[in-house]
């Protein structure tokens, strides 16, 4: 028998000292250097007495020390063995050693992630309920080079970093460890103590699938997957799906922040998607874009300062209710996009920032790793292994939750090095520019492969700069996203809306220069949340004159941005034209839909996008200049615009007068001869408007007008669009 009263060994005196880089050359089975035997190490705090196999054959313990040994043939023990204990309260459990499994991850596996090219790599790192060899539990894995010990802790081993230290596996960085017989459901976190300052963090699992709710900040062994997916008609429709000539009509959601329970708490995933689709159904929309649903510890930053790049929220439940969301929105051919934030991270100290340490996910120097408007890190986009746990990010989303498009949010802040910095405050590239090319090559690198993995699947640019080709594709020199949002489209609209419609006529241009980089990109035209927050605004309170006038002129607003080249986007309470704010403290002001003005504008939107969907020509070439030609863009005078919007043969004629003066007699040219049917106007009463406009029918006369051959003599609503519709 080995003599258990000799002294610990130094690897042993590592070990209790958190030291030990290597655990498995201590713990474990071992050659006791005798033909034929063994030696069983186990190191077993708090515990009084540890028996081993199923004959419960004593382990004798070290002398003062917590190390148990066992010494005997090799064949006479499994591989996997079972201990006894009894502790030194008197209770007994059983329990399988960890140390007693192998190496867990492929070799191939930890080389693919090395390099970058891991998509699947969220299916080893992170934790994950597995069976080996006939045995549950749950194997951990996660990313610290700079490490020299590695531990899993929870309450199954009273958040003691000493009892189950993970396995390095060598230059890739990787530490392993199964455990057996945990459930899922458990909390946990990584303990880390850095190898050159010795500093002990402990950690949240940056490849998390599931998180304790706010304000906790644990990381949870995820349940398998129970949802049964009902949606296949949807998915593979959707890689056929040709949405450069398709409607796209987005609703922007915050999930906390639309609709509360009576005791004003969050909803659940499965009652918002019962209602989300209630409501949104009648109203037409296409597809919903959810403000970040990614586990974020503050509800103020809205979830754009992630902490959990693989955990849905627990705001509104696990991640099974999150894919029957989608799946729920899916059977009712609803989309759902996601706001997806790589841009940067928060410096929360038991999350991403200073993981092992060291500024491992973020870059060191401050010039290039930190925002310091919005005190967040920025990722460090040269690392391989941080660009394949985007990358792998993006890609668990849409295979995990069917997700239908990622709306990558803030790209200006990762494409300029000085984004928001005074000189001396960024570091030029090895060009001496101030682009980073790190960050533009991931770019364009997660795009490629999100276009060749996932057809049909939306990569959504919020880029509010002139960069070029930002919807372009890779191979052509852009970046590779399907769309991006026209911010400038946005401001410049804005702008002249607020202006009161006397001094409108100065600024006309606002209205016509975009025409002049339209197609230069695929469009979105967002009026997003950021547009009605920090004394901004509703958008109804954007609107200028007396409250007739400020509907009209919200009533105009929504029509010139559905009749516009571009897909469409609306920020939840828009289409009601609520007067306050919006606030994550506080749900959507519903009881204005018992005001007629208000049910008006409801109604509207809703209409907008019956119109939009059932008419190509308003969207069959929305990123194509064939799909628009100006009528008139030069009456500043009267604040009159008047446009055609075309697919193929098929027209329509937009007619739009931001001036509260009811125009008679007004010319405009045509295309073609025939009947002209109002198949939408703005001032309807319906809506609450005046009802002014062309009942009936308008007959085109054989009189040049605007360089077109035919014209018609029409009135225009105050403050009020028309969309004309040749008889066929």
């Amino acid at each position: 028998m080995i003599d258990a009263s000799k002294k610990i060994t130094q690897a042993q005196q590592r070990l209790i000292n958190g030291h030990c880089h290597d655990p498995f050359s201590v713990l474990g089975r071992h050659s006791a250097g005798k033909d034929g035997l063994v030696d069983i190490v186990v190191f077993a705090p708090h515990i009084e007495t540890l028996t081993i196999g199923e004959a419960g054959e004593p382990m004798q313990r070290i002398e003062n020390s917590d190390f148990f040994v066992w010494q005997g043939p090799d064949e006479t023990m499994p591989a996997h063995y079972r201990l006894h204990a009894v502790d030194k309260t008197g209770h007994r459990f059983d329990f399988y050693d960890p140390y007693s499994f192998g190496v867990l991850i492929p070799e191939f596996d930890l080389s693919l992630f090395s390099k970058g090219h891991h998509w699947h790599i969220y299916r080893h790192l992170g934790a994950h309920p597995v069976t080996i060899d006939g045995i549950n539990g749950v194997m951990f894995a996660t990313w610290a080079p700079n490490a020299q010990r590695v531990s899993v802790v929870g309450d199954f081993n009273q958040w003691d970093g000493l009892r189950n230290p993970m396995r390095n596996r060598g230059s890739s960085g990787v530490w392993e460890l199964f455990i057996p017989e945990l459930e899922p459901g458990i909390v946990y976190k990584f303990e880390l103590r850095n190898a050159a300052s010795g500093e002990v963090l402990t950690k949240f699992d940056p490849y998390a699938q599931q998180a304790e709710l706010r304000p906790k900040t644990a990381s949870v062994v995820p349940v398998p997957p129970r949802h049964e997916w009902r949606d296949g008609l949807w998915v593979e429709s959707r890689a056929k799906w040709d949405w450069m000539h398709a409607p796209v009509s987005i609703y922007e959601v915050h999930l906390g922040s639309w609709q509360l329970d009576d005791d004003g708490n969050f909803l659940n995933y499965r009652e918002l998607a019962r209602r989300l689709v209630d409501y949104l159904k009648p109203l037409g929309y296409t597809h919903v874009e959810l403000l970040p649903i990614t586990e974020h510890p503050l509800d103020a930053s809205w979830g754009y300062q992630v902490t959990g790049y693989y955990a849905p929220t627990a705001r509104f439940g696990t991640p099974d209710d999150l894919r029957y969301f989608v799946d729920y929105l899916h059977q009712h051919d609803i989309g759902v996009i996601l706001d997806w934030v790589p841009a940067h991270f928060p410096k929360d100290e038991w999350a991403l920032a200073n993981f092992d340490g060291t500024p491992l996910y973020e870059h060191a120097d401050p010039r290039l790793g930190e925002h310091k408007d919005w005190g967040t890190k920025i990722f460090n986009f040269g690392r391989n292994e941080v660009k394949n746990f985007l990358i792998s990010s993006a890609i668990y989303w849409i295979e995990e939750f069917h997700i239908d498009g990622i709306r990558m949010d803030a790209v200006a802040s990762m494409i300029y090095l000085d984004y928001s910095r005074e000189p001396g405050e960024w570091l030029p590239n090895k060009y001496g520019g101030n682009e980073n090319l790190e960050a533009i090559e991931f770019i364009k690198h997660l795009n490629s492969v999100m276009g060749e993995e996932f057809p049909g699947v939306l990569m959504i640019a919020e880029e509010s700069t002139s960069w070029p080709q930002v919807s372009r594709p890779v191979y052509l020199g852009g970046l590779g996203f399907s769309m991006k949002w026209n911010m400038g489209w946005m401001h410049d609209t804005l702008n002249y809306m607020s202006k009161d419609p006397v001094h409108r006529h100065y600024h006309h241009n606002n209205l016509t220069f975009g025409m002049l980089y339209s197609f230069t990109e695929n469009f979105v035209l967002p009026f997003s949340h950021d547009e009605v927050v920090h004394g901004k605004g509703s958008m109804i309170s954007k609107m200028p004159g007396d409250r007739w006038q400020q509907f009209a002129n919200l009533r105009l607003l929504y029509i010139y941005q559905y009749t516009y080249p571009g897909k469409k986007l609306m920020f939840m309470g828009g289409e009601i034209g609520q007067y306050e704010e919006w606030s994550e403290t506080r749900p959507i002001a519903w009881s204005y839909l018992d005001h007629p003005e208000h049910a008006g504008i409801h109604k509207l939107v809703s209409d907008l996008n019956k119109v939009y969907r059932e008419l190509p020509a308003l969207h069959g070439d929305e990123f194509y200049s064939e799909g628009f030609a100006w009528i008139d863009c030069n009456d500043a005078a009267q604040s009159v615009i008047a446009f055609q919007r075309r697919y193929g043969a098929d027209f329509v004629i937009v007619v739009l007068n931001f001036t509260p003066v009811v125009r008679q007699n007004y010319r405009i040219g045509v295309p073609e001869p025939g009947r002209y049917h109002e198949v939408f106007n703005s001032d309807s009463t319906y809506y609450g408007g005046s009802n002014t406009g062309n009942f009936d029918y308008l007959v085109s006369e054989p009189s040049p007008w605007m360089n077109l051959p035919h014209s018609l003599n029409m009135t225009l609503p105050p403050l009020g669009g028309l969309i004309l519709k040749l008889e066929t």
